[in-house]
């Protein structure tokens, strides 16, 4: 009998070496971080595209406004001093409530009443007024016993222009778009409706401090930064993260934007006040309209956003820009008036 010698093969391998896995993981994880980036910049780009979208939709908002009404919304309505400090006038952005198909809600509120006395606001966020860009966009504001409470912030904010807001003694507004009392048609625009601010971001919860007067007098500090934080004052009673997050309040740190300083320009406040930390960038606000029959409101509530080096704005006649922080301040600043009277060069 012929015996059969057993062939011992060596068994068939069915999985990877440990080396073999972790060069898998390895290149796994270069890819991720290749593409990651590419995710977070379509994402920011489609937030970006949002947002445009949402001061498209404002400019036509405020067109409407102005063709129904031959004006343009006043900030506030001020029929008499302390009147404003109790809320009694709404903003730009309660005004403008029937052109964003918000009519249910306008017809529920009533504009000779004190937003904070109506509760249909309460807890009621407007999409078109929310960044989506901005981390504090869905961060209400509890302002209770208000009936009003929560509130949603704004992330959008009007042009009041370079410095001035409103002159109790002679009821002079500021040189923007929107002021107190104001009564501002498409006639009074002598700069051209395409180079006159209307709208830009703002970013809500911001820094401001305010009702400290200024420092050095009330005329309008040169376009340059460090001239404009000399006039705002070192420290400030009441100062907190409140700005922009009222958006039915008629004053300018809840609804606006001046061009004191350029996009994303910064006031530093370099000791602790109150609720604000050594450090802060702040906006300032060097009296509340209407809270003093002598004291002229002068501010300094900067745009800026979450975007990179950038605001997005909407001008008057409607078109939609992104505008680079590095932009000139006096350029900048002549955007912002509604008939100074400059040469304007803007870049497509």
């Amino acid at each position: 009998m012929t015996k059969r010698k057993a062939v011992l093969g060596r068994p068939s391998r069915a999985g990877f070496t440990l080396v073999e896995l972790l060069v898998v993981i390895a290149i796994i994880g270069v890819l991720m971080g290749l593409l990651l980036p590419a995710v977070q910049m379509a994402r920011e780009a489609a937030r970006v595209a949002q947002c445009k979208n949402n001061l498209r939709q404002i400019g036509l908002a405020m067109m409407n406004y102005e063709s129904g009404r031959r004006t343009f919304p006043p900030s506030a309505v001020i029929q008499g001093v302390g009147a404003i400090n109790t809320n009694s006038s709404w903003s730009i952005h309660g005004r403008l409530l029937p052109y964003l198909e918000q009519g249910n809600v306008y017809d529920q509120v009533n504009l000779n009443m004190a937003w904070d006395d109506q509760p249909v606001i309460s807890g009621l966020k407007i999409p078109t007024y929310a960044c989506p860009t901005d981390p504090n966009s869905n961060v209400t504001r509890d302002v209770s016993p208000k009936l009003a409470s929560p509130l949603y912030p704004t992330c959008y904010g009007f042009n009041f222009g370079s410095w001035l807001i409103w002159d109790p003694v002679t009821g002079q507004m500021g040189d923007g778009m929107f002021g107190p009392n104001a009564k501002i048609g498409i006639r009074n625009i002598l700069d051209g409706t395409s180079n006159t601010l209307m709208v830009a971001d703002v970013r809500a919860r911001q820094f401001y401090g305010r009702n400290e007067s200024l420092v050095g007098g009330p005329s309008i500090p040169p376009p340059d930064p460090a001239a404009v934080a000399a006039r705002v004052p070192t420290s400030f009673t009441w100062c907190r993260p409140n700005g922009h997050t009222e958006w039915p309040d008629g004053r300018v740190h809840h609804q606006g934007f001046t061009t004191g300083l350029a996009p994303n320009g910064r006031l530093i406040l370099n000791s602790v006040s109150n609720q604000c930390p050594a450090g802060s960038d702040i906006d300032y606000n060097s009296r509340q309209e209407a809270t003093s029959t002598t004291e002229a409101t002068y501010a300094v509530i900067t745009a800026r956003s979450y975007h990179t080096g950038l605001v997005n704005a909407a001008m008057m006649d409607g078109s939609v820009r992104s505008v680079v922080e590095e932009i000139d301040l006096a350029l900048w600043r002549a955007l912002g008036t509604r008939a100074g009277g400059e040469v304007i060069a803007l870049d497509d």
